[in-house]
């Protein structure tokens, strides 16, 4: 599994109207369509006015570059230079680690 989290931020309530936008057209739900998605979340800071998170996780590299290939990801450039949205990425691939199955509570 693939995870990019990615910080968008801009002036006053830019990047809240940018995820409205991103629900409202549709785009959100054909992303989490897509096929080797798994999450597609938004998530707004309670301590940081003027930015969201996305957590964007897919099954393995090859459905993210499937992903960024499509035509949808122009309409995501446009939505981000409307809003003038600038972004912070991290991505993290999934290892699978026993030692830190005790620190997790299922």
């Amino acid at each position: 599994m693939i995870t990019i989290i990615i910080r968008y931020k801009g002036d006053g309530d830019n990047a809240k109207r940018f995820v409205e936008e991103m629900v409202s057209s549709g785009l959100v739900n054909t992303i989490r369509s897509e096929e080797g998605n798994l999450r597609y979340e938004y998530f707004f800071p309670l301590d940081e006015d003027g930015s969201v998170l996305l957590i964007d996780s897919w099954i393995n590299q090859e459905a993210l570059d499937k992903h960024h290939h499509l035509p949808l990801m122009e309409d995501i450039k446009r939505l981000r230079e409307k809003y003038d949205l600038h972004m912070e990425v991290e991505k993290y691939k999934d290892i699978k680690d026993s030692k830190d199955e005790k620190y997790i509570r299922k």
